[in-house]
């Protein structure tokens, strides 16, 4: 006698000899590790998510554990994409709210994304004034064994731009 398999319940065939086998069966709703394992974050950001209400709405099993469903760690998923893209929190939740929204205008998304791009852009461009600030500072130090450094002396002026890259004069090359 068999049990019927509830239909919530994913079944895979049987692996072929030669071939990987197939993911294990899962049968939803899952534990907070598994959805998290599932959408490859740690059971710390899944709660740090449903904290600031990225995921709502998350059942309990009558002894209070979290029970995510296969919807939940599909927007698991959505997250740690868009984090892995750099979008912010709030532009999580607004780019969530879209795409659960049929309604949307696609305008919405891109006018969302293009302004990530700006902000990376200008961002990249602050990084990049950073590095050459560096690259002076470093040209500018002879790095060898005496004390005197034009980068200490830099960092401690408070400078926001490096002084110029000519040579200080030094008791070692009067």
């Amino acid at each position: 006698m068999t049990t019927p398999t509830p239909q919530h319940a994913r079944t895979t065939p049987a692996p072929t000899p030669g071939k990987p086998a197939a993911p294990r069966a899962i049968s939803w709703p899952v534990p907070i590790g598994v959805a998290a394992r599932r959408a490859g974050i740690s059971a710390r950001m899944v709660r740090h998510y449903e904290s600031l209400g990225l995921i709502s709405g998350v059942a309990r099993t009558d002894s209070g554990y979290r029970q995510y469903t296969e919807a939940d760690v599909h927007a698991l998923h959505f997250i740690r994409r868009s984090r892995d893209l750099g979008f912010s929190m709030e532009e999580i939740a607004e780019l969530l709210g879209l795409w659960h929204n049929r309604s949307r205008a696609s305008s919405q998304v891109k006018r969302i994304a293009q302004q990530h791009i700006d902000d990376l852009s200008e961002r990249i461009a602050q990084m990049q004034a950073m590095q050459r600030s560096l690259q002076t500072l470093v040209s500018c130090c002879k790095g060898n064994d005496w004390p005197d450094c034009p980068i200490l002396d830099d960092l401690a002026a408070g400078n926001s731009e490096p002084r110029s890259a000519a040579p200080r004069k030094t008791l070692s090359n009067k």
